[in-house]
């Protein structure tokens, strides 16, 4: 046997963590459930292997995109009155790599066992994660496996959807930053260097911006290696700060009271816990269960401390609005809403639209923050550029008053 920790969702909402011996990771697992509870990460004592909710689906040789299509068309078949176990078999058939036919035959065949759908996903070593596994379960205990397969694909497109807006939204400023980087480079490594013999050899005392130019040439050309050492250094230094429960803390502080990158931070954290929460409402999954469940999916540890916080007076009665503003750190509009959604008995609805609401609000900060940031660095970039044309200018017309 080995030895395994393991964190877990008891049905009063409280977060249990411990260690457990084990033949494998599916027995806690089972285990787990067997108490009623509702696991969240299962993981060798030593650290090693694991199955957690760091993010959706963990890279195996299964791809996201694949587990999407797999999600949707599995909705749409069993929509269509197929029975699981042929809507496996279709799935299979209209597989285009082998990897992925394999994991959807041993699926199928643990079903045809009699295993439960659930069951068999759990069983595919960290392919699907435990919130796709607990919705799949709910699904199956409410007789709803069809419509909460649907909402599951859903959920995974919107989610991919607002990734995919954050990423090609800093595709164009990453690339005028490197070629802005490459541009001063090129013009202080190679084009700088020609005229500093020139400037040696007529002698004379040159301006002082040719001499601040000139000694950012030498620095770059003599003392790269420091700056890289000092680069390599930095990001030591960050990722152990990042690594460090107390400094990520303090450094997710200071990023959610920069203006404009705070906010949007926080709505980007937003969107996230009410598309997560809701979606586990929508499929039975009790509040406090769905809170534990959603915390993981944050990306600020101040937000997800937040989620911590308000669960606890949710556990006592409290609304979930009200608890999440004692926070002060989530949206107002987005606890407004949330508010209603509580009085009108339509949380889980009211938290989709705020998840729409702010998938757009993201979408719209990020267009204006790189509308800004685009002028600025080609601005810089033209200033750069513009000082060291200047520099050698100066220093040519400084040499033609000097012998004219």
């Amino acid at each position: 046997m080995a030895s395994f920790r393991y964190k877990a969702v008891a049905p009063s909402g409280e977060v249990l963590q411990g260690q457990m011996d084990a033949e494998s990771i599916d027995d806690v697992i089972a285990r787990l459930q067997d108490q009623g509870n509702l696991p969240l990460e299962a993981v060798a004592a030593e650290g090693a292997g694991g199955v957690g909710l760091g993010s959706l689906f963990r890279p195996t040789g299964v791809s996201q995109l694949e587990v999407g299509q797999f999600t949707q068309q599995l909705a749409t078949l069993l929509g269509a009155g197929l029975p699981l176990d042929r809507s496996l078999q279709v799935q299979m058939e209209l597989g285009e790599k082998e990897r992925f036919r394999r994991m959807v035959q041993r699926i199928r065949d643990e079903v045809r066992g009699g295993t439960s759908l659930s069951e068999a996903l759990d069983r595919q070593h960290g392919v699907f994660s435990r919130l796709y596994i607990n919705m799949v379960r709910a699904g199956e205990l409410g007789g709803t496996l069809d419509q909460t397969l649907a909402r599951l694909a859903e959920y995974m497109e919107r989610s991919k959807e607002l990734k995919s807006s954050i990423v090609s939204a800093m595709i164009y400023p990453i690339i005028l930053l490197v070629l802005a980087g490459f541009a001063l480079v090129f013009l202080l490594l190679f084009v700088i260097p020609r005229f500093t013999p020139i400037f040696e050899e007529l002698g004379g005392e040159l301006p002082l911006l040719t001499q601040i130019v000139l000694g950012m040439a030498n620095a770059v050309r003599y003392g790269w290696w420091v700056m890289l050492l000092g680069a390599v250094g930095a990001a030591y230094y960050m990722r152990n700060q990042f690594a460090h429960p107390v400094s990520r803390l303090r450094w997710d502080e200071r990023l959610l009271k920069l203006k404009g990158i705070g906010d949007l931070i926080a709505k980007v954290d937003t969107a996230r816990l009410a598309r997560t929460t809701g979606t586990l409402l929508k499929n039975g999954v009790p509040l406090l269960a769905s809170l534990s469940i959603a915390r993981n999916v944050l990306t600020n540890t101040v937000l997800s401390k937040g989620v911590d916080e308000a669960s606890k007076e949710v556990k006592t009665g409290g609304s979930l609005a009200h608890a999440l503003s004692d926070e002060k750190q989530f949206p107002r509009l987005a606890l407004q809403m949330i508010s209603v959604g509580e009085e009108t008995g339509q949380l889980d609805n009211m938290l989709l639209k705020v998840a729409d609401t702010y998938d757009k609000e993201v979408r719209t900060a990020i267009d204006r923050l790189m509308a800004a940031f685009v002028p600025v660095v080609t601005i810089i970039l033209a200033g750069f550029i513009s000082m060291i044309v200047l520099s050698m200018v100066m220093a040519i017309m400084s040499m033609n008053e000097l012998f004219g």
